[in-house]
């Protein structure tokens, strides 16, 4: 199976570069693509100096629309989703998300961190389910049809889909990765501003869901 790498990103310049650095030297990535989802920072600008794909959103669409965006321009068998702020990402981490997609012994990985940072760390043991860092056929996308309208709420997007469709997950544990949290970003009020505006995407998305039923 092909896989290409779809990595979002909201001004992400000081840490995009070490993701990419890792993918493009990956051989079971055929093709990486960033998303820059508005970006008002050099995001773009470092992105293409690793020769890579990326897709310019004039206006933030949230992660949901910024993945679907990427969807809409690449295909492959496998896609693998990243998070543009990683700390510690390895060739290793990446194997291990996708060997068991390629290899068909899942349907979807779910990358979880572990020994990292203690923050970080904490947060994926309260909900590991939440983690931007997955693999999953593309077949399965073409059957979420609100992903863009997710927003931050896409990972619950698909752990819905994965709880209501029986497919098979594996969970991946990131040994020493970690990601830049929102609060080290913006400093501290922007930064818990920004994490409880993403939170409120998360609630509307399921009160959103939980009306159509």
């Amino acid at each position: 199976m092909d896989a290409i790498a779809i990595i979002p990103a909201y001004n992400e310049e000081k840490t995009v570069g070490q993701v990419l650095a890792v993918l493009k030297e990956n051989s079971l990535i055929k093709k990486v693509i960033v998303v820059s989802d508005g970006s008002t920072d050099n995001t773009v600008n470092v992105s293409k100096s690793y020769g890579v794909e990326v897709v310019e959103l004039s206006e933030n669409r949230g992660k949901g629309g910024a993945l679907k965006a990427g969807l809409d321009n690449f295909k492959a068998e496998v896609v693998l989703f990243l998070d543009a702020d990683l700390i510690g990402l390895t060739q290793k981490h990446v194997h291990n998300l996708l060997e068991p997609v390629i290899n068909d012994e899942a349907d979807m990985t779910i990358g979880i961190f572990e020994k990292g940072r203690i923050a970080t760390d904490f947060a994926q043991k309260m909900a590991p389910h939440l983690s931007g860092q997955r693999a999953l056929k593309f077949s399965l996308l073409e059957q979420i049809s609100d992903l863009d309208v997710a927003r931050f709420g896409v990972e619950v997007a698909l752990n819905r889909f994965m709880e209501s469709s029986g497919i098979r997950v594996k969970d991946v544990i990131l040994r020493d990765m970690s990601h830049v949290m929102k609060e080290e970003k913006m400093g501290v009020w922007k930064g818990m501003a920004a994490r409880m505006k993403m939170y409120w995407e998360i609630i509307k998305y399921l009160t959103r869901v939980d009306s159509l039923k």
